[in-house]
Parts: C-alpha cells; sequence; structure tokens
C-alpha cells in the first residue's frame, strides 16, 4: 500500500499528512477531524481539494498539525491535502492550481519593535 507524504504551512502553522487508499477517515492529532475543527467553515477548509476533484471517502488522511490558530492549521491542512493530490493525480494540478489551492500563502505577523507598543502603531505624540 502507497503512503503519500506532504507537508503544508501556514502562519506559523505546520501540517505533516500521510496520505493513502482508504475509507476517507481524516484523524488530527489522534482525533477526527470534526472533533478537531467544530465550525463548519473550517471543516469546509479541510476537505476542498477533496471535494473539488471528487476524492471524498477514497483516502484516509492521517495529519499532525503543529503551532498557529485554528484558521492557520486548517490552511496548512488543506495546501498539504492539496499537494498530496498532485504527487498522485498529475494531471489533476492544473485544476488546483487555477482555484489558488497549490498557493503558499506567505503573509506573517509583522514583528512588534523596540519603542513602539506594537508592530505599526506609535505612542501618542505630545508637542510640549
Amino acid at each position: 500500500m502507497e503512503v503519500t507524504n506532504t507537508i503544508g504551512r501556514r502562519k506559523t502553522a505546520v501540517a505533516r499528512i500521510y496520505m493513502k487508499k482508504g475509507s476517507g477517515e481524516i484523524t488530527i492529532n489522534k482525533r477526527d477531524y470534526k472533533e478537531y475543527f467544530p465550525l463548519g467553515t473550517l471543516q469546509y477548509v479541510v476537505t476542498q481539494p477533496l471535494q473539488m476533484l471528487d476524492l471524498m471517502g477514497q483516502y484516509d488522511i492521517k495529519v499532525n498539525l503543529d503551532g498557529g490558530g485554528m484558521s492557520g492549521q486548517a490552511e496548512a491542512l488543506r495546501l498539504a491535502i492539496a499537494r498530496a493530490i498532485c504527487e498522485l493525480y498529475p494531471d489533476y494540478r492544473p485544476t488546483l492550481k487555477a482555484k489558488g489551492l497549490l498557493r503558499r500563502d506567505p503573509r506573517m505577523v509583522e514583528r512588534k519593535k523596540p519603542g513602539q507598543p506594537k508592530a505599526r502603531k506609535r505612542f501618542q505624540f505630545s508637542k510640549r
């Protein structure tokens, strides 16, 4: 049985997945994905590449998720699943690419600067 191993990142979240033929179980950190992501929008984000290509219920996906918040983790997992599908089915690549599922979102939190309360915010200026 062939296992496909890929990685996806978003903000500070990292998703490492192991995808193989099976009954369609998605297990995240030894929990079901519906339990891990209780919001329907995040469940949709996770399954988006599978639903788009009618592959739901055909692959078992075991996921190690680390870092970041809920939405960052969901989008990192979406990227990892899309990359795994590209490895298995190279002819699906243009479809996934057109929908923007293979693009690694580079936006990160800007660092806090010294002498300021936040990254861009300044302390109130006083002339006198």
